[in-house]
């Protein structure tokens, strides 16, 4: 498992490189519960990229009722590009990480971007 650096999007432009997406998944901080991915699959085949719900349930709060989190599952194309989020905080684990695992890794390539 490798853990991704976010990028922070700036006005006065940033240098976006691509990381290879890890076959035993990876992992990326999401402190402010705002984390976006973006996974591109160059493979000839789709794949599908899963983000762990830590957290199964998510307190009533305010007007909201109670609700029950799923595991995010997004399905990428061969050959397209996705960007997946804001991934809210009842996705981290007890140290602030997400936890991504992608059905296939080859010609895969993902990108953490912290807003």
């Amino acid at each position: 498992m490798a853990a991704l650096t976010p990028i922070r999007a700036l006005v006065t432009g940033t240098t976006k490189t691509m990381d290879s997406a890890a076959a035993l998944g990876d992992t990326a901080p999401n402190p402010n519960g705002n984390l976006i991915l973006e996974v591109a699959n160059g493979s000839g085949g789709s794949i599908t990229v899963t983000i762990t719900a830590v957290q199964t349930t998510r307190p009533a709060e305010g007007p909201y009722p109670k609700q029950t989190v799923a595991d995010i599952a997004v399905s990428v194309g061969a050959g397209a590009t996705k960007l997946i989020g804001p991934i809210p905080t009842a996705f981290n684990d007890a140290n602030g990480n997400i936890a991504i695992s992608y059905s296939g890794t080859t010609s895969v390539t993902v990108k953490a971007i912290q807003p």
